[in-house]
């Protein structure tokens, strides 16, 4: 059995332990492997390496919230504990990789935003260590949170200048007739989905003025025709719903220090009957290009609403159904 010391330097020992140990209790019910002596700002911990190298991961999350929050709490630490025993991807000397469980950022409501499970924990490191990526998956999946959250992060550390989000203006199966307004209000109703990923991470006063001053831009991929993107991070959503040409044009825009996020579900294609998406032809075609990774998500990642995952199923199921129907007809 190992030992280590860990000393509580960052968050004060009263308000880490709680109200009559209230949060250590959570803490030692998460690492039943390991044993707890605790002493003012040290504690000791007794057990397996694994075990102790996961309580430190804990450690760190924990440490991490409380800088930005000021603040500790049951509902705290037991977030920041969540799926903390995945173990974090190993490093091969390039970026700094995370696990499951890993806070990304503090939301607008003091939210932990983190990727919650393994294929969107794939997807943050495939960022990190690639210059284009492409998200695949069905619906609810955080492919477009998951997205912007990098974004949003990478624009925090100042990684990059600029984020800018797109997608193609194309209408989910309705015939939405004439919009009044201007172009903005025209083509908002496309763009909703990435404000309200945005408005979840940005203050809202904030994310005007960034906005404004184009630091944050949000427009529908046919404005992207012409461009040179450099500086940025920008994340093509819905990218079932572009076309061949639309696509190639797209991914022809990056510049020298830009980053590509591109996510999309090939189940849900929206496009006139005469037009065909262009997203599986570049997965096909970029495959095998180093600096371009392609992560799959699948229903285990669905993060909305339980019966979400039982929705996804069934339609899935449907399908496969209907493909033995046609090939007993053949």
């Amino acid at each position: 059995m190992s030992e280590r010391i860990y000393t509580l330097d960052v968050i004060d020992p009263q308000q880490f332990y709680g109200p009559n140990n209230l949060h250590l209790t959570i803490i030692k019910s998460k690492f039943p492997k390991l044993q707890f002596v605790a002493r003012g700002d040290e504690i000791k911990i007794f057990g397996d390496e694994a075990s102790m190298d996961a309580f430190q991961l804990a450690m760190k999350h924990l440490e991490k919230v409380f800088l930005k929050s000021k603040e500790i709490n049951e509902h705290i630490v037991l977030e920041a504990l969540e799926g903390i025993e995945v173990v974090k991807p190993e490093n091969t000397g390039g970026p700094p990789l995370i696990g499951t469980g890993d806070v990304l950022l503090i939301g607008t409501r003091g939210q932990q935003i983190k990727a919650r499970t393994r294929n969107q924990v794939k997807m943050v490191n495939a960022a990190r260590t690639n210059d284009i990526v492409f998200a695949i998956g069905p619906a609810g999946t955080g492919k477009t949170y998951t997205a912007v959250a990098i974004a949003v992060l990478a624009l925090k550390e100042r990684e990059i200048r600029r984020i800018i989000l797109t997608r193609p203006a194309v209408e989910a199966g309705e015939n939405l007739g004439f919009l009044p307004g201007d172009l903005k209000e025209k083509i908002d109703p496309y763009l909703r989905p990435l404000y309200d990923a945005l408005e979840d991470m940005i203050p809202n006063d904030k994310l005007k003025s960034m906005v404004e001053s184009r630091t944050v831009e949000i427009a529908p991929l046919a404005f992207m025709r012409g461009r040179t993107l450099d500086n940025c991070y920008v994340i093509l959503d819905e990218a079932q719903n572009s076309t061949d040409l639309q696509l190639k044009m797209f991914l022809t825009r990056m510049g020298p220090n830009a980053k590509l996020i591109i996510t999309g579900d090939l189940t849900q294609i929206d496009l006139p009957r005469k037009q065909q998406s262009g997203l599986g032809k570049a997965l096909r075609l970029l495959k095998n290009i180093k600096g371009i990774a392609q992560i799959q998500l699948d229903t285990d990642d669905v993060v909305r609403h339980r019966l979400v995952k039982e929705i996804v199923h069934a339609y899935d199921r449907e399908t496969e159904c209907e493909k033995d129907s046609e090939s007993n007809k053949v």
